[in-house]
């Protein structure tokens, strides 16, 4: 008995010593293999994966990766040794009181004396080589390598967006755990839509350095290291050349372009109005300043009105107005009305200009008349009766929402906004239930009121309307270097109206008319059958909103394209030049002899110093 005493008692002395032993063995390994004390030893450092580079349709390379070094440093190797902190400074090209207030920290959760921490971010290729040939000197430094974007044009900033480094908000949010302090990630733009695919797979080194901080060799010959994973090349649908083209007929002006390709719903061109040079947000130690000035700019250069701002359509809805009508039965395409200078509905009048006699659909888009389409639209509204506005409009709604609008129609960038739709549930809570009926409403039926749309949900309905009745959701990703799979199915799957193809015909024909003998003459191209339709958005602040929408050719549409200038009066004064222009440009490759006159006019207009009111 005694004996099984003794040999239990031994058992369990020698479960403690195996137990300290392994406690001791992990410790050993923990400050050998994964610390990172002040006395050197083995360092696991992470290798941060090369981001993925982005091209335009075309191949040509629109952002690109930079070298630069973020200089670290572990606060307690710095206080032991005798560094000499002028020559560091001025290796470093920094003051005297930019090393104390990088040095020392506010020493608890964030920082620890014995951990390194980023000591100067952004160090230039040639700052760096001036150091490194003294990094000996000065313990407790080190250098790290980081790839920051750079960009090949000074155009699309709106479009490419920019990296930044990582916020402990989303550090917290990151439920993959992918992140931590120092890490870079896209911030706007494609750099944020595809950050997943962009950004690659850091891998991780084991480093053995001495007590300076240098250097030694990988650990085990670098048997637990694992290699970082590029990203991947992403392939944009932007036109590089178009893009650029279309940022210099809007300079000096508030407003957007957005081309489409009908076939593909690919974005051509996404331009707002004023915007930025991209390489201003790159990340070097002039970034801060460069992003509080474009934020202070009273243009709101950072604000990408393509899919944020929203408008009234105009007379741009007339088309979609009668799509809507002609599916509903209210109307056909031989459909006239007599115009006298207007809509008069007991008191109610609704101007209109003189034009020839509107005796059939294509004639009313052509002269763009709003007794005409004030008077479809109550028809269409009161199909069930007078009294029951309500579900004419419910049904004016459905067609709308198919349209793609008033909703976000989920473009690959972030920011899009929805634009807005007015519904019988808002006018039964702003009028009251049963005490609205169709003349109330009736600015809708010449896009005014309370309708808005975005740029990109007029270029929208534009390709769909090329398309005679269907799109694919706009987008700017085309594919991941030859692999068109990971873009996502929502861009190649196919939308449709409730509308039939056959109705489409006297629409398209009206349009083409409105160029070819309407209210957009000036966006006549030589040999290029362009439809269009021009509006003038009302701005009870100042002069009104000029828009254009046009697709070309008429059969076979390559390009679709909506044009939005603020305050730039009519139609066809701003936006249907600007429209034409962009579309000669993407067809022909050139502007012709006849038209460089209006190309020199919408280059030289500049609508930010004139005037905002009408003259």
């Amino acid at each position: 008995m005694q004996q099984d005493n003794n040999q239990n008692k031994r058992y369990v002395i020698q479960g403690i010593f195996i137990t300290v032993a392994a406690i001791l063995l992990l410790k050993c390994f923990q400050l050998q293999v994964l610390s990172e004390s002040q006395d050197g030893g083995v360092k696991k450092e992470t290798i941060y994966a090369s981001r993925g580079t982005v091209l335009d349709r075309n191949g040509k390379l629109l952002v690109n990766n930079n070298g630069i070094y973020d200089l670290w440093v572990t606060y307690n190797q710095v206080a032991k040794a005798d560094i000499d902190t002028a020559k560091l400074c001025d290796l470093l090209n920094i003051s005297v009181e930019t090393f104390e207030k990088n040095i020392n920290k506010d020493w608890g959760y964030r920082y620890r004396k014995y951990k390194p921490f980023v000591f100067l971010k952004a160090i230039s290729p040639k700052v760096f080589a001036r150091f490194q040939e003294s990094m000996y000197e000065f313990p407790g430094f080190y250098v790290e390598l980081r790839n920051v974007r750079g960009y090949s044009y000074p155009n699309g900033a709106h479009v490419l967006g920019y990296i930044g480094e990582v916020n402990q908000t989303q550090i917290d949010n990151d439920k993959e755990r992918y992140y931590k302090s120092g890490d870079y990630i896209g911030i706007n733009g494609i750099e944020l839509a595809y950050e997943k695919q962009l950004r690659g797979q850091r891998g991780v080194s084991y480093v053995l350095r001495d007590k300076l901080g240098i250097a030694r060799g990988s650990f085990k010959n670098g048997e637990r290291d694992t290699a970082a994973l590029s990203g991947l090349d992403l392939v944009s649908s932007l036109d590089i050349d178009l893009q650029a083209y279309g940022e210099e007929l809007m300079k000096n002006k508030r407003g957007s372009i957005v081309a489409i390709e009908p076939s593909s719903g690919e974005i051509l061109a996404l331009v707002s109005a004023p915007t930025y040079d991209p390489n201003l947000l790159t990340i070097n130690r002039d970034r801060g300043k460069a992003y509080s000035n474009l934020l202070q700019d009273k243009t709101q250069p950072l604000f990408n009105r393509a899919i944020s701002a929203q408008y009234p359509p105009g007379s741009i809805f007339k088309p979609i107005m009668s799509l809507i009508a002609l599916q509903e039965g209210v109307i056909t395409p031989n459909r006239g009305v007599v115009c006298r200078g207007g809509y008069i509905y007991r008191g109610l009048r609704v101007g209109c200009h003189g034009h020839a006699p509107v005796n059939n659909v294509s004639r009313a888009i052509q002269y763009s008349c709003n007794a005409y389409y004030c008077q479809i639209f109550r028809e269409t509204i009161d199909k069930n009766g007078f009294s029951n506005a309500d579900k004419g409009l419910d049904t004016l709604v459905q067609h709308l929402y198919a349209f793609g609008m008033g909703r976000k129609l989920g473009i690959d960038l972030p920011h899009e906004t929805s634009g807005n739709v007015p519904t019988t549930t808002y006018y039964n809570k702003r009028y009251r239930e049963g005490a609205w009926k169709s003349p109330t409403i009736i600015s809708l039926g010449i896009g005014q009121g309370e309708f808005l749309v975005t740029p990109l949900q007029m270029a929208n309905l534009t390709a769909i309307i090329a398309n005679r009745g269907w799109y694919y959701v706009p987008h700017l990703s085309k594919e991941f270097k030859n692999d068109t799979t990971k873009i996502p199915l929502k861009y190649r799957t196919k939308n449709y109206t409730m509308v039939d193809r056959r109705h489409f015909a006297p629409v398209i024909q009206g349009m083409h008319d409105v160029v070819l003998a309407g209210t957009a003459r000036v966006a006549q191209i030589e040999g290029i059958d362009v439809c269009g339709k021009t509006g003038t958005a009302e701005n009870p602040h100042g002069a009104d909103h000029s828009v254009f929408i046009a697709f070309a050719p008429k059969d076979n549409p390559k390009i679709a394209i909506a044009v939005f200038v603020e305050n730039g009066r009519y139609g066809a004064t701003h936006a249907a030049p600007i429209a034409s222009l962009m579309i000669e440009q993407y067809l022909n490759g050139e502007i012709s002899d006849k038209r460089k006159y209006l190309e020199e006019r919408m280059f030289n207009s500049n609508l930010l110093t004139k005037g905002l009111k009408n003259e």
